[in-house]
């Protein structure tokens, strides 16, 4: 949070650098949540040993663009082997936010 606080206060006087930095931090701040949705659903951590041999684990992700008030995102959606994980956080072929 303090590189953000910098970054933005030296952005500040350039609208394009605010929207460049805003853009990014969303983008992070959404994976971050996608990913976080994925370990509920699952029930584990990353790398945990609990998760060994429960029948679904991570398989990888998927990217989707994604539009936005400060412009396009990159979304990295995670992905449970067995196909059963759908994030709530944006429901699928949803190209487009809603604020």
């Amino acid at each position: 949070m303090k590189d953000f606080t910098k970054d933005f206060a030296q952005a500040l006087f350039n609208p394009d650098k605010i929207n460049d930095l805003l853009r990014k931090e969303l983008q992070q701040a959404v994976n971050n949540l996608l990913e976080a949705e994925l370990t509920a659903f699952l029930g584990y951590d990353p790398h945990a040993r609990n998760g060994r041999n429960t029948g679904n684990s991570r398989n990888g992700a998927y990217f989707r663009k994604v539009d936005t008030q400060v412009g396009p995102i990159a979304e990295q959606v995670p992905r449970d082997r067995n196909g059963q994980f759908h994030p709530h956080t944006r429901p699928d072929h949803k190209q487009h936010s809603d604020g």
